[in-house]
């Protein structure tokens, strides 16, 4: 390797305070790579074989993990084979097309696709696990130059360039275990999530009238002698409402003195675009405005998304963010959020909703119990649940801030 490149990261386990420099160097001096290969075109029968066929790695398959997902979605034939690439269990690989810049290490032999390399041989001694870690950091660090954050194209020549810093392999071990563990963690974090998302589809299963019935399958020991449930279309319970229009003229991006507005492409995350005061409060007074409770959908885009207001200064843009005037006296607001997440937004006729129009909301039917105790102790269960999976959201959201943090101070910087 060169020694033109020889830096230290700002933080380094005790024992190798002392130890040398990091060497860099050019990928293409620190190891043999390849694309993968696959017949043309794509979408010939004779390429596969979902019986006897081998896995065959696609970007697909490729997790976020450093893993490949526990099966290929498809599986390649002989025919096909004979003009792929074979890869061994255990072999790097990273994706060049479509989602860039994943990594993974194989865990099973597989046949692997041309929108994806492969690390054939080092030069030097490297470790694995420690070089999947520095090329997920050397595209994250592509993603910050690049427009938008994201990597349109890679190719072969342009990653040959790429500068790679190592230190010796007890170091680099020592560096991969500490991030693997933490890997873990985050993992059995996840899983934790994924369980508390599985327990409130089944809950919610049980505690909701299946298609064709009128009473749930369970049902809280004081409410179970109170007869089948109620069945409205959302036009019964109230009309669909939405904020006067705001114009482009009317709007800024300076947040000072300014109130937010939500657009559909920042409903139910941060605002880049403010009106002012005097014309919230004017519109506010004049025309539709949610009140504290409510619950805002979005009507295009995204179909269905949901946010209650809570009550803060906002504004949203008209019909591509609407809510229900109910006066809750059939359906509380409460129960009602949870019926929007089990809703199919489609039309009357089933057919595929692109835009939520009003007469498509009016449409919608739901299910509810009559008594309204019974609304609100479902209701309770189920927001504390999602209670739950919100703070293990947050949790695993500071565990990767902290790994990311931890990666930034155990790689060194690259100077281009």
């Amino acid at each position: 390797m060169s020694k033109d490149m020889k830096i230290i990261p700002e933080l380094r386990f005790p024992e190798f305070k002392n130890s040398s420099e990091w060497v860099g160097d050019t990928l293409i001096n620190i190891a043999k790579f390849r694309r993968g290969s696959f017949p043309q075109p794509y979408g010939l029968p004779e390429w596969y074989d979902d019986v006897n066929g081998m896995p065959f790695i696609q970007v697909y398959d490729v997790g976020n993990n450093f893993r490949l997902k526990p099966k290929t979605k498809s599986k390649i034939s002989k025919l096909a084979a004979e003009q792929s690439v074979f890869i061994p269990k255990g072999t790097i690989i990273i994706t060049i097309q479509g989602s860039i810049g994943r990594v993974a290490i194989t865990q099973y032999d597989a046949y692997i696709d041309r929108t994806l390399l492969l690390f054939e041989e080092f030069y030097n001694e490297i470790d694995k696990t420690f070089f999947a870690y520095v090329l997920f950091m050397l595209f994250e660090i592509e993603k910050l130059k690049a427009p938008g954050g994201i990597i349109k194209t890679i190719t072969k020549e342009v990653l040959s360039d790429f500068k790679i810093n190592i230190p010796n392999l007890p170091e680099q071990q020592k560096i991969a275990s500490c991030l693997s563990s933490l890997d873990e963690v985050i993992a059995a974090q996840s899983q934790m999530l994924n369980l508390l998302k599985d327990h409130k589809k089944g809950l919610m299963q049980n505690l909701f009238p299946q298609a064709g019935e009128k009473i749930p399958m369970y049902r809280f020991k004081e409410f179970e002698n109170d007869g089948e449930w109620m069945e409205k279309k959302l036009g019964q319970i109230g009309d669909p409402l939405m904020c006067k229009r705001i114009f482009k003229e009317q709007t800024t991006a300076n947040p000072k003195n300014g109130i937010p507005f939500f657009k559909i492409g920042t409903f139910g995350k941060q605002a880049d675009a403010y009106i002012s005061i005097e014309l919230y409060e004017e519109f506010k007074s004049k025309y539709s405005f949610p009140k504290v409770g409510d619950i805002l959908i979005s009507a295009s885009g995204t179909i269905g998304r949901i946010v209650v207001y809570d009550g803060s200064p906002a504004y949203f843009q008209d019909s591509n963010i609407v809510w229900l005037g109910n006066d809750e006296k059939l359906v509380l607001n409460e129960f009602l959020y949870h019926c929007y997440s089990i809703v199919i937004w489609q039309t009357s006729d089933g057919g595929i909703i692109s835009r939520l129009y009003n007469s498509d909301l009016k449409n919608i039917g739901v299910k509810f119990p009559k008594n309204p105790k019974e609304q609100q102790k479902i209701a309770s269960c189920l927001s504390s649940l999602d209670a739950l999976i919100t703070v293990q959201v947050e949790k695993i959201e500071q565990l990767k801030l902290h790994k990311k943090g931890l990666m930034q101070g155990l790689f060194p910087k690259i100077n281009d």
